[in-house]
């Protein structure tokens, strides 16, 4: 598929759509992870301009000793997952697939298995849930 703004290959505007959407998801989830963490900071030990400067990968250590602290490890695991899924999505290559389609692929790293496969509409699908998932406990741990 081409488009008007490039004359590259792309995938089809429905698995772009959904790839725009899981992204957009992660953003909201990683803004809501900070907000969280500072609303749960008794000590007022972090600041939201540092924070927001963080990979979401080094957020994880903030998560578990503010977040975690209060509430048990089921946020910080989730957010781990979703945080290792949303690397694949964004190092992940182009390929065409069986079906002659466009597609993006990607790569484990070796020390979590060195496996290569496909980012379908389906993985891209249960990131988007996982993600609200993440945003309803989120949300929960707000209103306490």
């Amino acid at each position: 598929m081409y488009e008007s703004y490039t004359r590259q290959s792309l995938p089809t505007k429905q698995y772009r759509e959904l790839l725009g959407s899981a992204i957009c998801v992660f953003n909201s989830n990683n803004a809501f992870i900070i907000e969280n963490i500072l609303k749960c900071d008794d000590l007022d030990k972090y600041d939201w301009y540092h924070l927001i400067d963080l990979e979401s990968g080094h957020l994880k250590g903030s998560v578990h000793e503010v977040i975690t602290s209060k509430c048990g490890d089921k946020i910080e695991t989730l957010f781990a997952k979703i945080i290792k899924m949303r690397n694949r999505i964004i190092h992940s290559y182009r390929v065409t697939n069986a079906s002659g389609e466009q597609i993006l692929a990607t790569k484990e790293r070796v020390k979590d298995g060195n496996r290569q496969f496909e980012i379908t509409e389906e993985y891209l699908l249960n990131f988007i849930a996982f993600n609200q998932e993440l945003s309803d406990l989120l949300h929960n741990l707000r209103g306490y």
